[in-house]
């Protein structure tokens, strides 16, 4: 979104005057950065608006924080658009926002001052709000954006600003486009979308997906697109190399989900789920090769046995072993609880006689309370924790490519250790567990042998 000025043309209007620009509805996320001020930064966990708030001690830090978010909603705005008018307009729709927002934050603090209200009980709430500031401000420049440009484009806003009004994600998204005409208007939609399901508490930052999705079951679309910085390839370029690596095409949302427990998401999983029951393929592309149909996914197989994408994931392994497991019931179902209670995210598990082995996505942190819990639930176990990594080989069918021995073979060749190895019967990808140092290389080995030198051809036959 940071570079929709560079869309605008291409992307957004599409560049040549025989091209309708009409006919689609454009969802948006927020400005790159805008959320991580927000709410935390997704990857260092840096705190933002909210969780300053959540953790206020009267120094009311989320005031700066707040001020940081306008500053920064400010000067991308200003290197967006060109026009005085339309600088002004952006500047002034942030501070009514960013206001609006500051002085809901200092009622909520002033009524939980008192004992009868927590503000425990409106967190999630308050995230919701903060998250939605930032999708309507890019909404909102788009649209400016495009109007200066001859575009009858209309901002659509549903992150319920100011809407008293109770109401369901579908009656949500039915009130927005209620009037649109889409042969001769083009809305900008925010991807956030207030509701009465939270989809900040259902999908936290999956939501715009989770919007778009919807709103293509709710149109009838005939299409939904995904407009990424990068095509959907068989590996990451910087791993394998730019000219090794192979566009997807089409595949799958078999292998899209597959993609997706690998925290490569293509589309976020209940999304897909919305598109797949409404008979709508997906196309992912790369905005900035507008002429490239970019990679479609549905529902058909393959039309041959094929390894289509390699990549890999760094996870937390959490061993419990208890020599008196055997027979025994009740292991599996505490570890479970106490993952759940933590919020933490089972990639892949497996378990023998004595031993279970849950490989998660979390931070050695949060592990170590999990593992507290277990050493007081089982003090007899013996408790593990090791930093490792996923690599996983993934395909619409692998069905007689000998993937798991294959890539052994090419792993040890290669000299990477390989701590364990799973492939389920439904034949869609192999897992190989390698230290974290290997991962990298491990993707490079295996993309190598599985996709660059792919094996014999096994045909496919329709059921």
């Amino acid at each position: 979104m940071s570079r929709i000025r560079e869309l605008r043309d291409t992307l957004l209007i599409r560049g040549r005057p025989e091209d309708d620009p009409y006919h689609r509805i454009f969802v948006v996320s927020a400005f790159g950065g805008i959320t991580n001020l927000l709410l935390e930064h997704k990857k260092s966990g840096q705190p933002g608006v909210y969780a300053l708030f959540a953790n206020d001690d009267n120094d009311h830090g989320w005031l700066d924080a707040l001020t940081l978010v306008a500053n920064g909603m400010g000067e991308i705005h200003n290197q967006v658009l060109d026009n005085d008018a339309d600088r002004a307009m952006a500047d002034e729709f942030v501070r009514e926002r960013i206001e609006g927002a500051r002085s809901c934050l200092f009622d909520l603090q002033r009524l939980c001052s008192y004992g009868h209200f927590r503000l425990s009980d409106h967190m999630g709430v308050t995230r919701e709000l903060l998250s939605g500031l930032g999708e309507a401000h890019s909404a909102f420049v788009t649209t400016l954006l495009l109007q200066r440009a001859g575009v009858n484009a209309r901002f659509v806003d549903l992150s319920g600003w100011r809407d008293e009004r109770e109401c369901t994600l579908e009656q949500r998204i039915s009130r927005g486009l209620d009037g649109v005409d889409l042969s001769c208007e083009l809305p900008i939609v925010t991807g956030y979308a207030q509701c009465s399901e939270g989809l900040m508490r259902e999908y936290d930052r999956g939501y715009s997906e989770v919007t778009f999705s919807n709103i293509a079951a709710h149109t009838g679309a005939a299409e939904a697109i995904i407009h990424k910085e990068f095509h959907l390839s068989s590996a990451d370029p910087k791993l394998v190399g730019a000219g090794a690596v192979r566009k997807l095409g089409h595949t799958n949302y078999d292998v899209a989900d597959q993609l997706s427990n690998m925290g490569m998401e293509a589309i976020h999983p209940n999304a897909a789920k919305s598109l797949r029951r409404a008979d709508i393929p997906l196309r992912v592309t790369n905005a900035f090769d507008p002429e490239d149909p970019g990679t479609l996914i549905d529902d058909q197989p393959g039309e041959t046995a094929a390894v289509e994408i390699v990549t890999s994931l760094d996870v937390v392994a959490l061993e419990l072993f208890e020599q008196d497991m055997v027979g025994v019931k009740g292991y599996d179902a505490t570890i479970l609880e106490a993952l759940r209670r933590h919020n933490v995210r089972i990639v892949t598990k497996s378990s023998n006689a004595n031993t279970i082995t849950h490989h998660v996505e979390t931070s050695l942190k949060t592990v170590r309370r999990v593992v507290n819990e277990l050493e007081a639930a089982y003090p007899s176990a013996e408790i593990s924790t090791r930093a490792l990594s996923i690599v996983s080989a993934i395909g619409r069918d692998l069905s007689g490519l000998h993937v798991l021995r294959r890539g052994l073979d090419a792993m040890e060749q290669a000299g990477i250790d390989v701590i364990a190895a799973q492939q389920t019967p439904r034949n869609v990808d192999v897992q190989f567990i390698t230290p974290r140092a290997s991962a990298d290389d491990a993707v490079g080995v295996l993309h190598e042998a599985l996709i660059a030198d792919p094996g014999p051809a096994i045909q496919i036959k329709a059921a």
